[in-house]
């Protein structure tokens, strides 16, 4: 038995293999796995894939207990191509089901087990709410930036559950059946290929299922070119999924009278909260001019009800759960924060990024000093 694995707790559990892509995370992914092995049971493999890397990630993963995967192919780049490297490896002997965490996550206690169970019940893909934690001394763009994730990955997705509706794949803490994941697309340099993963098994009939009780905590980078780096691969890839896959989508709800690709499309088609500011701020600048040149006040009526609306949203959502990760005065800043977001908004329009590109890892944190005498 590996150092911190718990002994099978029932002969009805899940076989599990966590799967974890890794790309130089040597500074971090002792943690990462120090968090996973006591989630593991008798049976149960943990595989590191360390993906074109240059430190010491395989080195560590080993020492800590991992099956180490090492794959070198700078021509295929991409978490897409590490994870479905990772899961060929497992056609000899498969488990009951696959789970997807990254290596700068930490599952918190009891996660593991949780989605894996509840994507064996269901035989759906599963994905467990996933945060982001702030740095000790976060920015007003930091809790801003908090908050968003939190609405994105918590809010809705908790509504679409509570209506009986499937939710996107936000990228780590994600179960899958073996029998279904083994025939999906992986290998790609798509830059969002978790959401994509997910629109393709929902439209294939199996749409992924929310699992709140069950969390995966992230960290927010320090380094401003490394969170400018994260937040446009992830709104790039936003976009690009949009204009590509709620056609699909709503293709499939009507074709086949689904509800939840309905949802998932509707779901999709709301774009990042910055670029939904920005499109109402400058379309009710449009409608202002029409009604001082004549043409009518009610395109600007209409508009300053939705604006009204889209406050009160933003507000609830922080009265109801952002409370604790900003305050009422920090969220005065978001114009700002949406300020910050228009150079990203001009590179799509322009040269929208279509490679993975890795977001820097903050350096670790200095030894504290010896305080003995």
């Amino acid at each position: 038995m590996l150092p911190g694995r718990s002994p099978a707790l029932s002969a009805n559990a899940p076989r599990l293999a966590v799967l974890i892509p890794a790309h130089n995370e040597a500074l971090g992914i002792q943690d990462t796995l120090a968090a996973l092995m006591p989630q593991l049971l008798e049976g149960d493999r943990l595989i590191v894939i360390a993906d074109n890397c240059s430190d010491d990630t395989a080195a560590i993963a080993r020492s800590a207990g991992a099956t180490v995967l090492e794959r070198h192919n700078l021509d295929q780049r991409g978490k897409g191509y590490a994870l479905d490297f990772g899961l060929r490896s497992l056609d000899a002997d498969p488990p009951d089901i696959v789970v997807m965490v990254d290596a700068d996550c930490t599952l918190l206690p009891g996660a593991l087990r949780t989605i894996a169970q509840q994507s064996a019940r269901s035989q759906r893909p599963v994905q467990a709410l996933y945060l982001m934690e702030q740095p000790p001394d976060p920015s007003a763009k930091d809790s801003v930036s908090a908050l968003a994730f939190m609405v994105k990955n918590r809010v809705r997705p908790r509504g679409l559950q509570r209506l009986g509706l499937p939710c996107l794949l936000t990228g780590t803490g994600m179960a899958f059946p073996w029998e279904m994941i083994r025939q999906s697309p992986l290998a790609s340099g798509n830059i969002v290929e978790d959401m994509q993963l997910g629109l393709d098994l929902a439209i294939a009939g199996a749409p992924p299922q929310f699992c709140e009780t069950a969390r995966v905590i992230g960290r927010l980078p320090q380094q401003d070119q490394a969170a400018t780096s994260q937040r446009t691969r992830w709104e790039h890839g936003h976009l690009q999924t949009l204009v590509t896959q709620v056609p699909r989508l709503l293709t499939t709800a009507i074709a086949r009278q689904r509800l939840g690709s309905l949802a998932l499309a509707l779901d999709l088609a709301v774009p990042p909260l910055s670029l939904l500011v920005m499109l109402w701020g400058a379309a009710m600048i449009g409608a202002i001019a029409a009604g001082w040149l004549g043409v009518s006040w009610a395109i600007a009526g209409f508009l300053g009800l939705q604006g009204l609306l889209l406050l009160s949203a933003v507000m609830l959502a922080w009265a109801r759960f952002g409370r604790s990760i900003i305050s009422l005065g920090q969220l005065l800043s978001i114009p700002l924060y949406v300020l910050w977001k228009i150079p990203m908004y001009i590179a799509f329009i322009v040269r929208p990024q279509r490679q993975w590109v890795r977001t820097e890892r903050d350096p670790a944190p200095p030894p504290k000093a010896d305080s003995a005498p």
